[in-house]
């Protein structure tokens, strides 16, 4: 996982309609994101979907772990294997990523 919810948040749940992969849920006390559904948005938008909506900014990438594009893309591919849209771009190495900027 990439992305990590810091307990900055204010548990307002603006992140979680956002995320393409219903990686993130109500935690006890804040959200949290699963970790093994988190792509941080890539194949899907330039940017982390629940950064951009997150009013305290506390949606933010994990500095002590970090994954890199492809493996970002591979995880897409495995939790959405049925869309041809996504495996399609993935193919031909034109989806959108963040780290594209």
């Amino acid at each position: 996982m990439a992305t990590h919810i810091t307990t900055d948040c204010i548990n307002c749940g603006a992140c979680e309609p956002e995320c393409p992969n219903q990686a993130i849920s109500e935690g006890d006390e804040i959200y949290v994101i699963n970790a093994k559904l988190c792509t941080e948005c890539v194949g899907f938008y330039d940017h982390e979907a629940c950064q951009a909506v997150c009013p305290v900014e506390c949606c933010l990438p994990d500095p002590n772990c970090r994954e890199d594009e492809a493996v970002l893309a591979k995880r897409a591919l495995e939790l959405h294997g049925d869309d041809a849209e996504l495996k399609a771009r993935v193919a031909k190495n034109e989806y959108p990523s963040r780290f594209r900027k």
